[in-house]
């Protein structure tokens, strides 16, 4: 909404503006009326709208056209007045100033305009059946006020009707012509409809209109009231209420009746709630609220973000399947502008048998999203309402910024969820294979894979001592020359090599020497496509001795190619050094350790799967 308004009064000469003006400050008819009005300012505290209002009065004697040009182009509504029993000074509202006013204002930012007929004291009839056929003329005409400066008729609304066409236009909600709202309304009031049904079932209950009223308008209806609005939607439309709640036909005939009554502000507070501007697109402040991210710090979900998107993902799964299917998914991103999930999503999570995103698989990209790119994530989460929904000042609030990554190595604990593994390795050394089996694919699962939905990214949860964590792995490609910060930048490193190409160790040595050698980023040697027959590697020293002498854990052996899912410890164990990087090698060489780490693993795994079970069985 704006900051402040500006008011121009232009019209002819003696039909009162300036005596408008000076009747509105004094609250009385000045004995004697300048030329022209200075400009006057009315602070917020005053106006109903509490917004401060300019009010700009115009003098044919006093100021050239120029000047007049200037007024025009700085108005934010400008009132044209003419006198109730002057004919020629009706003529002119069409003849001269509607003519002048859009030849000065620019096209795409139409500038309202309220037709104030003066002087009504001097005449017993209305002027209002000339007037109304300019109204229907001209879509931008706002409205008409007759009133008399003399007797302080109507002044104080003819004001007020002015502010209400700059902070509650028209013209963005509706078209007189065609007597319906215009089509941008109608799809931010259905993303808004949305949003409000919180149990996705297309009516809004007593209960979720109430939410509604409560969020808008900081006061619940009473049953009765609730009752009268639904009547009125009864009555003028056969399917606006169904099972005793409301319908978008009627929440949308609701706003459109609003409009056509000169409710608008209704509307436009409904509209401006849930985050949109004056064009009816989404607020930038809105979308992306101030967020400070320091160097050397993640950023993740908190707990009642989760708790949000799990509601979010519970409304829109249908069949309580725990996945989401294509038509599901697509249903979920109805109240985005765009789809922000593509193919490739599906071969960054976990899916089902039919591929479709699980409800693990579906917190796990939301937690990427997080990871990677927060903004993003802020944006979408202003898309699904989540500070309305959830009662937060922002997105911003279901937002935690971890702590710089020096002070938990110093503290030697962590108390971050998400842990970044970026995956190095040849060309073919089976980086892909990987990051898939970390999703439960095997190689016959992965074969399936097209190229074009290829990602670069697996995300899941393992657990560490029975907490449960967040691994985000990240297939680097493998330009030895052209490795940015980025590339650079995670928790733990994992090198892929090939035990059947004799070349491919080579690699891995290279990248671990010039990038790792000197950090203090835990290293993991990986032995991929275990089940081939082993090679001698043509490099200097066996991948044993080598990581032997940095002080590395063993080369880890994988394979893909396997009957059921592929083993998920070497997960876990990337995990928990990422976890705990100041661990001795000594330590992580022991079988003890990892013993505890798969161990409090496979526990919680069990344990999480019976509860979600459960869980399921509430749903």
């Amino acid at each position: 909404m704006r900051k402040d308004v500006r008011i121009l009064l232009v019209g002819e000469p003696k039909v009162g503006k300036t005596s408008l003006i000076m009747s509105l400050v004094s609250e009385e008819f000045p004995d004697v009326v300048p030329y022209r009005a200075e400009e006057i300012t009315i602070p917020a505290d005053v106006t109903p709208e509490r917004v401060p209002t300019h009010i700009v009065d115009y003098s044919e004697a006093e100021q050239t056209d120029e000047q007049l040009f200037q007024e025009i182009s700085k108005a934010n509504v400008i009132c044209i007045v003419y006198s109730v029993n002057n004919k020629k000074s009706i003529e002119k509202v069409t003849s001269h100033w509607i003519p002048l006013i859009t030849e000065n204002t620019d096209k795409d930012s139409r500038v309202p305009l309220i037709l104030v007929g003066n002087k009504s004291d001097l005449v017993e009839h209305s002027s209002m059946e000339t007037i109304l056929p300019i109204m229907n003329q001209y879509s931008e005409i706002e409205t008409c006020v007759e009133c008399s400066a003399k007797n302080l008729k109507n002044i104080s609304e003819l004001f007020y009707y002015a502010q209400k066409a700059v902070l509650h236009p028209t013209g963005p909600l509706y078209c007189p012509e065609k007597k319906d709202m215009k089509q941008l309304c109608i799809k931010a009031l259905t993303r808004i409809f949305k949003v409000s049904d919180l149990d996705n079932d297309g009516i809004l209950n007593d209960n979720e209109l109430n939410f509604f009223q409560r969020t808008c308008f900081n006061t619940p209806l009473e049953p009765q009231a609730l009752e009268d609005v639904k009547n009125v939607v009864r009555k003028n439309l056969i399917d606006g209420v169904c099972d005793n709640g409301l319908t978008l036909k009627g929440f949308l005939f609701l706003h459109t009746l609003f409009i056509q009554r000169g409710r608008h502000e209704t509307t436009w507070t409904v509209l401006r709630r849930f985050g949109y501007d004056d064009d009816l697109e989404l607020n930038q402040d809105y979308l992306f609220p101030p967020l400070k991210v320091p160097p050397d710090c993640t950023t993740e979900l908190n707990h009642n973000a989760y708790l949000f998107l799990q509601s979010v993902f519970d409304k829109h799964d249908k069949d309580r399947d725990c996945a989401l299917s294509p038509e599901e998914l697509k249903d979920l991103f109805d109240v985005f502008p765009y789809m922000p999930w593509g193919a490739d999503v599906n071969n960054t999570v976990c899916t089902n048998d039919q591929g479709w995103i699980t409800y693990q698989g579906y917190l796990s990209q939301w937690t990427l999203t997080t990871y990677l790119d927060v903004q993003r994530c802020l944006e979408y989460l202003g898309y699904l309402g989540y500070s309305i929904i959830a009662e937060q000042e922002s997105q911003a609030a279901g937002i935690t910024v971890t702590r710089d990554k020096k002070i938990d190595l110093q503290k030697k604990q962590t108390q971050r969820s998400v842990f970044r593994c970026n995956v190095f390795g040849d060309v073919g050394s089976g980086k892909s294979g990987f990051l898939q089996a970390f999703l439960g694919r095997n190689l016959m699962r992965q074969k399936m894979i097209k190229e074009e939905h290829r990602s670069y990214y697996a995300i899941s949860t393992t657990y560490v001592y029975g907490q449960e964590k967040y691994l985000l792995l990240h297939e680097v490609f493998p330009d030895f020359d052209y490795l940015s910060d980025a590339d650079l930048a995670c928790d733990i490193v994992c090198l892929v090599y090939d035990v059947s190409n004799p070349y491919s160790f080579e690699y891995c040595a290279k990248v671990f020497k010039q990038y790792f050698m000197d950090s203090k980023t835990p290293c993991m040697m990986i032995a991929a496509k275990s089940d081939l027959p082993e090679i001698k590697q043509m490099y200097g020293c066996s991948p044993l001795e080598f990581c032997r002498r940095h002080k590395m854990p063993p080369p880890q052996s994988f394979t893909c190619n396997t009957a059921a899912a592929p083993s998920r410890d070497i997960y876990t164990k990337l995990t928990t050094m990422a976890m705990y990087p100041h661990v001795s090698q000594a330590d992580l060489k022991s079988s003890t350790f990892w013993l505890r780490a798969s161990v409090g693993a496979t526990v919680f795994a069990v344990l999480g799967f019976a509860m979600y079970r459960v869980l399921l069985k509430t749903r």
